[in-house]
């Protein structure tokens, strides 16, 4: 168990874990901020706030997904950035659960993307994984200083990371396609 705490807290694995977390928040928001209209509207499916508040609401959850992504860049700011992006994910998610037990599956989950995805249970346990992260993104790492092969395996890690989420991403979103064909 001590080992796995002592790998946990290498600066390699919490920078790329606060690397890669900070390319999907980036990346999610710039895709709602390009088309808001769309993403107001996304915010507006959820039947949670009054019609007065879904657009401020839209740019709060755009601009404060940019922010958290922005602060886990910059070493000083990563563990802030960690734990805003953290009560983010919960506050999303907590939408998206309302809404699956309200029995509201058939809408976009408004998480931007190139493909519309259903409002789903994976969808959650996909976000209790990047709370995790986040959760271990936010420890300091220890003390060592990163040498320029620390750099590469970050780089290496978060491409690879990018990568299964992609993959995991596309399969969530097929699933409920696939399964509507079988039947």
């Amino acid at each position: 168990m001590e080992a796995i705490l002592v790998f946990l807290g290498d600066p390699v694995v919490t920078r790329s874990l606060g690397a890669m977390l900070s390319v999907l928040l980036l990346i999610g928001s710039w895709q709602k901020l390009r088309d808001m209209v769309v993403f107001a509207a996304a915010v507006d499916n959820y039947r949670l706030l009054p019609d007065s508040m879904v657009t401020p609401v839209a740019w709060l959850v755009a601009l404060t997904e940019a922010a958290a992504g922005l602060l886990l860049l910059l070493n000083d700011t990563a563990s802030a950035g960690a734990w805003f992006s953290l009560a983010l994910l919960a506050t999303v998610t907590s939408a998206v659960v309302i809404n699956l037990l309200r029995g509201h599956t058939a809408i976009d989950c408004g998480c931007g993307g190139l493909s519309s995805q259903p409002l789903a249970w994976s969808l959650v346990a996909r976000n209790v994984v990047l709370m995790g992260i986040a959760l271990l993104a936010a420890r300091e790492g220890a003390s060592r200083p990163l040498m320029w092969a620390d750099y590469l395996t970050t780089v290496g890690v978060v491409l690879g990371m990018l990568g299964l989420y992609t993959i995991a991403n596309q399969l969530m979103t097929n699933a409920p396609r696939v399964l509507a064909v079988r039947r």
